[in-house]
């Protein structure tokens, strides 16, 4: 019971830390929208990340770093989506979410939480 409740905990903590990397990407790059906006934003692009990753793996193509960079367009691609913002704008977003992300995690590993990560964010 109690791994279940840490994975959750992890989860959430994590899904916080993402979109709040995207929320801080989206504010850099454009008028961001609010956190909540940034929050199911992250979870849009972690579910498409994971979805075009699995695809690949079910079709047993192996594609090596090319379904990385398949499923890191599919990402920009939801963030142009939710933002309504070009694919440069969004891929803006991308890059600032990812150094926001970077920051925000190692300012919780300064402070000994290193099981979170930022699920939303890819590379991160």
């Amino acid at each position: 019971m109690a791994t279940t409740v840490s994975s959750v905990i992890v989860f959430v903590v994590s899904l916080l830390v993402g979109g709040a990397a995207i929320h801080l990407g989206a504010t850099f790059a454009l008028k961001g929208k609010d956190y909540t906006y940034a929050i199911v934003t992250a979870l849009l692009g972690s579910l498409a990340w994971t979805g075009v990753e699995v695809a690949f793996s079910l079709a047993d193509v192996s594609l090596g770093s090319l379904a990385s960079v398949l499923a890191l367009v599919v990402w920009v691609g939801v963030v142009k989506w939710r933002y309504r913002a070009g694919w440069l704008r969004a891929g803006l977003i991308g890059v600032f979410a990812w150094i926001a992300a970077l920051v925000v995690l190692s300012l919780l590993s300064i402070l000994g939480v290193t099981a979170v990560d930022a699920y939303g964010v890819p590379g991160v």
